[in-house]
């Protein structure tokens, strides 16, 4: 029963055109002899699909998130936490569009779908808020961790939206604003000043202080055109490329100005 139940599964996502691997029996490690590469082994070969399941009936099923399928936010609820209040925040806000499925996880938390994109995978631990994107991948139902199955809670087909997380991650996780009166330039927008500080900005969190000084930026009066100034000089890599800082002052430019209207 759990051998066609599994590999009925798998096959059905395959079906939706979603690569598939398969992961150790109650767990979300890959299973190393079938996929030694992790996600990266994520295949729509039918006949591969099925011999991975006749082989181990009870193994997990994990799809790779990103642009080609889709991505998640993971809301924890755990021991020593739960994301529902800054799920809840969230969505009060308008930050959350409507995920076009929502599956239950073991721990009572929930993977929200979305349209994929090529925006990297994130984790706001205090809030215990998960972002599962390019680089990513998620057990689906009816894979068990801990003796319980994931489960498919609501589908909406129509709900073709995508989930902005550095907008709900300055939203929930905003930048401290202590170095505003060094950074600030004493005339002007201040476009010069915040770029030359941001050039030397090599390490992860990158991104999140492209989106401090472009709001800034903005509330010095900055353009949306002049903004862009501010990452010509960055370095890139590691997950933080041209496309993504190019979104990210868009959505400073944007978000200012809605607090300010």
């Amino acid at each position: 029963m759990t051998e066609h139940k599994r590999l009925a599964a798998a096959l059905t996502y395959v079906g939706q055109g979603w690569p598939v691997f398969p992961c150790i029996p109650g767990g979300k490690r890959p299973i190393g002899r079938f996929a030694p590469n992790g996600l990266h082994n994520a295949t729509t070969d039918i006949e591969l699909v099925s011999w991975w399941w006749t082989s181990e009936p009870d193994a997990n099923i994990a799809i790779p998130t990103g642009r080609d399928t889709f991505d998640v936010l993971d809301v924890d609820q755990k021991p020593d936490g739960t994301g529902w209040p800054a799920f809840n925040r969230c969505k009060a806000a308008g930050l959350l569009p409507e995920p076009y499925a929502i599956n239950g996880t073991p721990s009572g938390g929930i993977h929200a779908m979305y349209v994929g994109t090529d925006q990297a995978c994130g984790s706001l631990r205090k809030h215990h808020l998960d972002f599962k994107a390019a680089g990513g991948y998620i057990l689906m139902p009816p894979s068990v961790v801990q003796g319980r199955a994931y489960t498919l809670i609501t589908e909406r087909p129509g709900a073709r939206n995508q989930l902005n997380w550095s907008e709900v991650r300055s939203f929930l996780d905003p930048p401290k604003p202590v170095q505003v009166t060094r950074l600030r330039a004493s005339n002007g927008t201040g476009v010069d000043h915040l770029a030359t500080w941001l050039s030397g900005k090599t390490k992860p969190g990158r991104n999140q202080a492209l989106f401090w000084a472009a709001c800034r930026a903005v509330e010095n009066g900055a353009t949306e055109q002049e903004l862009h100034e501010l990452y010509r000089s960055m370095q890139f890599g590691n997950g933080f490329d041209e496309r993504q800082a190019a979104r990210t002052v868009a959505d400073a430019f944007r978000i200012t100005n809605r607090r300010s209207a």
